[in-house]
């Protein structure tokens, strides 16, 4: 099952962004805009954020097994679907869709280490959180060089065809003893949502989330603006990567979260202060340390829903609650980067928007008690 969390997270990430590097290639078959490219994009994401809590809730109601019995095959029929949309309409159709089975996956990947794995929570979240980094770069690193074999259509259906595996996986190995929860999920959550941790939970979240995806958005700008190589944003997801399980095991080990979520909070935001600044090869370090950083308080937001005596009965629909509401860090943070660039005139109060929003926040957040 520990290999089932980080292979699902996996998946995800590979159906979500195996559309981004084709940009290029279905602008010019289909005769779209680049805006209409990018909401075939955004509306899968929407899909995402609006029924991760509905599952989030069955999921606590019936048990993640069978939530996953229907959205894993859901996901494949639609991965499918979209390698073989003869437009526009059904291929936003089928990417909706996606969007809407992926969003079971999140949530009940907190149930799955709650079953499984309680006696190490910290390092099985980390675990998956790392296949989302793994599914991200690989789908990225592999697809331009499909592309030179291959069309945008067939390479969807290579990715469908791995989905359709995971499904057979899982259908075949999986295993639950989740019994079927009689009590409403609904009240439950709605008692636990007065739990003013969960809101806190959200807001280091939203900085988590919102500080590392502006800083992978723009780094390669930033880094050109520097005279440096772009590539070298790539190593904010090997801090991505190694993060998930590093500071997993860390908080099994030392239990202490506060403590830990402050020593990143000034990790953050020292290392984005000093992008600004500091010279080759401490802008690798940096880079690597920022990465990270924020993903190692994403991490632990997402371990405490299963560890918290009074949030882990819950927790499928908690994860969903903050993993939906969470996007708005990405949504909105990126944009105020780009504003504050036309502002100003250069990166620099931009980079340090980023350091101010991850470190005070961290920091802020560790002084609350649970």
């Amino acid at each position: 099952m520990l290999l089932f969390s980080f292979f699902i997270a996996f998946s995800l990430h590979v159906m979500l962004f195996a559309i981004a590097p084709m940009a290029t290639d279905i602008i010019e078959e289909m005769k779209i805009s680049y805006a209409q490219f990018g909401f075939a994009f955004s509306i899968a994401m929407g899909g995402i954020a609006i029924f991760r809590i509905p599952w989030g809730l069955l999921a606590d109601r019936i048990g993640y097994r069978k939530v996953l019995n229907i959205t894993l095959p859901l996901c494949a029929v639609f991965a499918f679907t979209r390698s073989f949309s003869p437009s526009y309409d059904l291929l936003m159709l089928s990417q909706f869709f996606l969007g809407l089975g992926l969003a079971a996956i999140m949530p009940c990947l907190s149930l799955i280490v709650r079953e499984w794995l309680h006696k190490m929570p910290g390092f099985a979240t980390g675990l998956y959180v790392a296949g989302f980094a793994a599914g991200n770069a690989t789908v990225l690193a592999i697809t331009p060089h499909l592309l030179e074999s291959f069309s945008w259509r067939q390479i969807f259906l290579i990715y469908a065809i791995a989905e359709v595996v995971m499904c057979l996986l899982w259908f075949r190995f999986a295993n639950s003893k989740t019994p079927i929860i009689i009590t409403t999920p609904i009240k439950e959550f709605m008692v636990t949502m007065r739990n003013r941790y969960v809101w806190i939970l959200l807001i280091l979240l939203i900085a988590a989330m919102g500080s590392y995806d502006t800083l992978a958005t723009w780094m390669p700008k930033v880094l050109d603006a520097r005279s440096l190589n772009p590539s070298l944003a790539s190593l904010l997801a090997v801090g991505f990567f190694v993060a998930g399980p590093t500071i997993g095991h860390i908080m099994d080990k030392l239990q202490d979260l506060r403590k830990i979520i402050a020593a990143l909070g000034l990790v953050a935001g020292g290392t984005i202060i000093a992008i600004n600044y500091a010279p080759l090869p401490a802008m690798m370090v940096c880079l690597f340390l920022a990465g990270f950083a924020t993903i190692g308080v994403l991490t632990i937001t997402l371990a405490v829903p299963v560890i918290h005596k009074n949030l882990s009965s819950s927790a499928g629909a908690i994860v969903g609650f903050i993993s939906a509401a969470g996007n708005i860090g990405p949504l909105f943070m990126p944009i105020l980067f780009g504003y504050l660039i036309d502002l100003t005139g250069a990166f620099q109060t931009s980079i340090l928007c980023v350091a101010a929003i991850a470190g005070i926040t961290f920091i802020a957040g560790s002084r609350a008690r649970e």
